[in-house]
C-alpha cells in the first residue's frame, strides 16, 4: 500500500516544489496536472505544430506518491518540502491510500473489444475476437494514441467502412497506434501508408501491422522522409492546429477525384479548419460524436 498526496500549486511554485519532492524521502513518484481541466479554463499543454509551447499551467495539481508511512511522519516530510519550495503557507492537500494491483491487467481490463460496424471489431491483442467472421483488428496500443474508444477515431473507422474499397490507396497522417492503417489494409485498401512524428508510434504501427498479417501492404513514414504521390484516401486524425498548419502539406496528397477525412476537430472548431483548407479542397461536417466532428471532402477531379 502507498499514500497518494494531492496538493495544488501555482506556476511559480510547482516545478521548484516537484524537484524538491523528488529529493524528499519516502516518495516514489511526481506528477504535475491542470487544476483546471475539464473546465472552460483548461489549457492545452501539447506542442502543435504552429504553437509555441506554453509552459505550466497557471493553476497546477501535484499527485505525490509516497511510500506508506505514519501520518505524522508524512506531515514533517510535506511541511519540510512547502517551506523548502518557498510557500507563504502550508497549501491545502489531500491524502489517500493506494492499494496494490495487478496494474498490467487493471490497464487491459479497461481495453475490451469494440464494434465499430458489423463488418468491423477492435479487438486488443490480450482477447478473443467475439465475432469470428467478421474483420477483427488485432491491436495493442503501446505507448501511441489509437484504441477506437475516442470517439474521433471512431468517427474515423467509420468513414474507412463507408469508403475503402480494394485497391484503393490510403495516406494516414498521424498514425499512432496504426489503427486506421490496419484498418484501410484490412478492408481491401492497397497500398497503405502511416505517417507519424513519433518513432515510438511508428514502431508501434509496424508491430500491429505484423501482428494483422499486412506488413507487405501498409509502411511507415517519418514527416521528414518525403511523401511523394497522391492518394485515392486520406485520413488525419489529429488536432485542430496542425490540420490547419499541415493542410498545404496534406491537400496535395489527395488524388484528384480522391476523398479525405479529417478528425480531432471539436465542433466549434471546424470552421477554422474549413477556411485552412479551401484552396485546395471544400470540407463540410460529415458526423459528429460527442462534440467531436468528421470533416469530409473530395478533391476536383
Amino acid at each position: 500500500m502507498w499514500l497518494s498526496v494531492t496538493v495544488e500549486a501555482n506556476a511559480d511554485h510547482a516545478e521548484a516544489f516537484s524537484d524538491i519532492l523528488m529529493e524528499t524521502e519516502g516518495v516514489i513518484s511526481v506528477s504535475i496536472e491542470d487544476a483546471d481541466a475539464g473546465s472552460p479554463a483548461e489549457t492545452p499543454q501539447f506542442d502543435e505544430l504552429g504553437q509555441t509551447p506554453a509552459g505550466l499551467w497557471t493553476h497546477c495539481r501535484l499527485i505525490v506518491l509516497f511510500e506508506r508511512v505514519e501520518r505524522a511522519i508524512l506531515t514533517a516530510r510535506l511541511k519540510d518540502a512547502f517551506a523548502a519550495a518557498g510557500f507563504d503557507k502550508t497549501p491545502r492537500y489531500t491524502v489517500a491510500q493506494v492499494h496494490e494491483q495487478d496494474w498490467v491487467r487493471l490497464a487491459q481490463s479497461q481495453f475490451v473489444p469494440i464494434h465499430i460496424t458489423d463488418r468491423l471489431w477492435i479487438v486488443p491483442s490480450w482477447t478473443t475476437a467475439p465475432e469470428p467472421d467478421a474483420i477483427n483488428l488485432e491491436l495493442d496500443p503501446g505507448m501511441a494514441f489509437g484504441t477506437g474508444s475516442h470517439p474521433t477515431t471512431r468517427l474515423c473507422l467509420e468513414w474507412l467502412c463507408e469508403n475503402v474499397q480494394p485497391g484503393l490507396s490510403m495516406l494516414d497522417y498521424g498514425c499512432g497506434s496504426g489503427i486506421l492503417s490496419i484498418a484501410a489494409a484490412l478492408l481491401g485498401a492497397y497500398p497503405v501508408l502511416g505517417v507519424d512524428i513519433d518513432t515510438r508510434a511508428l514502431e508501434a504501427s509496424n508491430e500491429n501491422a505484423a501482428r494483422n498479417g499486412i506488413s507487405g501492404i501498409m509502411r511507415t513514414a517519418h514527416p521528414g522522409e518525403p511523401v511523394t504521390g497522391t492518394f485515392d484516401l486520406v485520413v488525419a486524425n489529429i488536432l485542430t492546429k496542425p490540420l490547419c498548419t499541415l493542410a498545404p502539406v496534406i491537400a496535395p496528397r489527395v488524388a484528384p477525384g480522391g476523398l479525405v477525412a479529417l478528425s480531432g476537430v471539436l465542433e466549434q472548431q471546424a470552421e477554422q479548419v474549413i477556411e485552412a483548407w479551401t484552396p485546395w479542397i471544400t470540407l463540410i461536417p460529415g458526423a459528429v460524436r460527442d462534440g467531436w466532428v468528421r470533416l469530409e471532402g473530395r478533391r476536383p477531379p
